[in-house]
C-alpha cells in the first residue's frame, strides 16, 4: 500500500519543461485542449486526443475534422480572453516571444500551458513524446514517432546513392525567400535525395538575390502550382534555366507548414518527384 501511494504521488507530481523553460505538471489527463500551433494540433490528433481539441488556429486544416473546431485566430499573440472562454485545461502555444505574455497570463489564470518551438524534425520527435505524457498516452506518441522515423529512414536509404539534383524551393518570390539550412524543409530535400542550393545559409527562410540564384543555377524548382504559373510567365524569371526549360516539381504546399506527423510522407512525395520510379 505504501509503495502504491508513493507511485501515485510520483505520477501526479511529475512535470515536463517546455521551450520557455516553464514547468507543466503531468497529472490529470486533459479533457479540453486548445492548440494554437498547427504542428501540435496535428500531433494531438495523431496520438488519439483529437476529440478533446476545443480551440485551434485559423491555419489548422489537418486532419479534416479539425475544421469543425472553433477558430481562435492566427495563434501568435492570441486573444487570451477568447482562449479562456473555451474553458481549457491544457493550452498549447508556439514558443515565440510574441506568445510569452499570453503564456504568462494563461498560467496565472490557472490553466496548464505548454509552449513548444517545433522547427526541425528532431523537435517533432521530442515534442510528440512530451505531448504523449501530457495527454496520457505515451505509447501512441512513441508509435507516431517511430512510424515517421521509419518512413524517413526508408526514403533516405532509397535515395542515398542516386544523383542529387540542385534544388531551389522558394517560400516567396518578391523579395526572393528560399528554404535555408535552418528549415526542416531543407531536411526534407536532403532526405529525398536533393541538394538545396541555399543549404549553407543558416536561417530557415533567407532572402536571396536573383543574381545569386542565377549563379547557383538550380536543376529544378520545387513549388506549388500557383507559383509555377507566376514564375513561368515572368520575363525575368525565364532567364533562369530551370524556369525556361520548365523544370518545376509541383508539391502540396502544406508540406512546408511544419514538421508534424506528415513529414515522412512529405519526404516520400518529394523523393518521388526528384527520382521518378524510386522504390522505397
Amino acid at each position: 500500500m505504501l509503495l502504491s501511494a508513493c507511485a501515485s504521488e510520483a505520477k501526479h507530481s511529475a512535470a515536463i519543461t517546455d521551450d520557455f523553460g516553464d514547468s507543466i505538471s503531468v497529472g490529470a489527463v486533459p479533457a479540453r485542449i486548445v492548440s494554437l500551433n498547427t504542428t501540435t494540433t496535428e500531433i494531438i490528433y495523431a496520438v488519439g486526443a483529437g476529440a478533446k481539441v476545443v480551440g485551434r488556429t485559423a491555419y489548422d486544416i489537418f486532419p479534416a475534422e479539425v475544421k469543425n473546431v472553433p477558430d481562435l485566430g492566427p495563434g501568435l499573440h492570441p486573444n487570451v480572453e477568447a482562449v479562456l472562454a473555451m474553458h481549457p485545461d491544457l493550452v498549447l502555444l508556439y514558443a515565440s516571444e510574441t506568445n510569452r505574455e499570453a503564456a504568462r497570463q494563461l498560467r496565472a489564470a490557472g490553466v496548464r500551458t505548454a509552449s513548444f518551438r517545433i522547427d526541425r524534425i528532431s523537435d517533432f520527435a521530442r515534442v510528440t513524446r512530451l505531448l504523449g505524457q501530457l495527454t496520457g498516452d505515451t505509447l501512441a506518441a512513441s508509435v507516431t514517432v517511430d512510424s515517421v522515423n521509419a518512413t524517413l529512414q526508408r526514403v533516405r536509404s532509397a535515395t542515398a546513392t542516386l544523383p542529387h539534383p540542385k534544388v531551389f524551393w522558394p517560400f516567396w518570390e518578391s523579395p526572393i525567400m528560399s528554404v535555408g539550412g535552418g528549415s526542416f524543409v531543407n531536411e526534407i530535400i536532403e532526405t529525398a535525395g536533393g541538394k538545396n542550393i541555399f543549404a549553407e545559409l543558416p536561417a530557415p527562410s533567407p532572402t536571396v538575390s536573383f543574381e545569386e540564384l542565377l549563379r547557383r543555377d538550380p536543376d529544378v524548382i520545387v513549388t506549388g502550382a500557383r507559383t509555377q504559373a507566376k514564375l513561368a510567365g515572368d520575363t525575368r524569371w525565364r532567364t533562369l534555366r530551370a524556369v525556361r526549360e520548365g523544370h518545376f516539381l509541383i508539391v502540396d504546399s502544406t508540406i512546408a507548414t511544419g514538421p508534424g506527423p506528415r513529414v515522412g510522407a512529405g519526404a516520400e512525395s518529394v523523393a518521388r518527384l526528384l527520382h521518378p520510379g524510386v522504390r522505397f
